[in-house]
């Protein structure tokens, strides 16, 4: 049986009087591709930001490989067991395609500029960017920016990939790059956790899928017990808009 690396646990987030997380429950396994679905305004991006904790959760408990990350304080070091690949790219503008890669390494990891470059030039290479190392964000295509945002995270030797939305932001020919680089890092193993809206990629990749609804998870089981046997009807009707199941 392969060990849990995250575990939510009554999972509660609210802005104001607004709940937008309710009672949240689910596990991660080492290697599991999960993919969280769902309409807009659902909770799933509010849900990743939890899991990083960019958001500090209301209630409930997150556990990383047993222990509770919220009772632990210690953010920083966290955030580099789980890294995350934002909608945006959020790349540093005045810094070059390799910088953006090294820096965190860098700054965090403290390993010297040499050896976070012999990694980042080897995560660039494996994305095919590594040509393009001295480019600055502005002159390269959204695909190009998401790509360049994979390795940055990749660098950093997470336990677990989150990724917000990764493809929203760009360009319908630059969808396939970029879902292409994902599906080769699920094949190597690499533990994943996806909010996305292009279902067809989450019915192929993912062993585990969670559905949530007006901030609850209403359903979750693999790729086959959401997609192609639902049960219940709200998942149903999400799916019917998307992909015949």
């Amino acid at each position: 049986m392969k060990e849990n690396i995250i575990t939510i646990n009554h999972l509660m987030k609210k802005f104001g009087d607004n709940e937008v997380l309710k009672d949240i429950n689910f596990s991660v396994r080492k290697g599991d591709i999960t993919s969280i679905i769902g309409a807009s305004g659902s909770g799933k991006s509010t849900l990743l930001r939890c899991v990083n904790l960019l958001e500090n959760p209301t209630g409930g408990e997150i556990f990383y490989k047993g222990e509770n990350i919220l009772s632990k304080k210690d953010e920083s070091g966290y955030r580099t067991k789980v890294g995350m690949v934002f909608q945006n790219f959020n790349l540093f503008e005045n810094m070059n395609v390799l910088k953006n890669c090294t820096i965190g390494q860098e700054k965090v990891l403290k390993v010297s500029k040499e050896e976070a470059e012999n990694k980042a030039k080897f995560y660039l290479e494996k994305v095919g960017m590594l040509p393009y190392i001295n480019a600055k964000p502005k002159q390269l295509s959204g695909g190009q920016k998401q790509r360049v945002a994979i390795v940055r995270a990749l660098a950093m030797e997470p336990e677990v990939l989150l990724f917000d939305e990764p493809t929203s932001a760009l360009d319908p020919q630059m969808v396939g790059e970029v879902l292409s680089v994902i599906k080769a890092l699920a094949e190597e193993g690499f533990t994943m956790i996806i909010v996305t809206h292009e279902m067809q990629f989450a019915k192929d990749i993912s062993n585990h899928v969670v559905f949530m609804h007006k901030g609850i998870i209403l359903e979750e089981g693999t790729s086959d017990e959401i997609f192609v046997s639902p049960k219940c009807n709200e998942t149903k009707e999400f799916l019917s808009r998307f992909i015949s199941c």
